[in-house]
């Protein structure tokens, strides 16, 4: 009984110790992070200052494309951040990862319970840059195992 809880201590400690420890940015995590980089301030420039034209093209209200693309602005400026650094917390890379996931969820979500209607153009764009952002969310998943094996060993 002592022997088990002493092993879940530890394996919590080490969880802890994973999550908050500074890992050296591989050139892949690097080139993954600004790739997301580029591709949230393209999208967030387009967005913002297209939305009206876009909208008419898409079917969907051009505020929401609006405030959608400006709130890519500040994440781009943090992955930015990010790519300059020559060690970063696995806690940033996490919250990189999970707003990525967040985002693609609330793409889908938005689209299936009827909150927009866009047209088909619109259902390709919205799906294209979902499936996008989880591509980005993956890589960065697998980008930040590398770098902590390889910053463990």
């Amino acid at each position: 009984m002592m022997c088990t809880r002493r092993l879940r201590m530890r394996l919590a400690v080490n969880k802890t110790e994973v999550y908050n420890m500074q890992i050296p940015t591989s050139r892949f995590l690097r080139l993954v992070l600004f790739a997301d980089a580029a591709t949230c301030f393209a999208t967030g420039l387009l967005m913002s200052f297209g939305s009206t034209l876009l909208a008419q093209f898409l079917g969907m209200q051009p505020e929401l494309l609006h405030y959608a693309g400006i709130s890519l602005l500040p994440f781009t400026a943090f992955l930015v951040y990010m790519t300059s650094r020559e060690r970063l917390s696995s806690a940033a890379v996490w919250t990189v990862i999970v707003l990525n996931a967040l985002w693609t969820i609330d793409s889908f979500l938005i689209v299936a319970t009827g909150w927009v209607t866009p047209n088909e153009l619109g259902y390709v764009f919205v799906g294209a840059q979902a499936l996008g952002v989880a591509m980005f969310a993956g890589l960065e998943y697998f980008a930040l195992k590398k770098s902590v094996t390889a910053g463990i060993s």
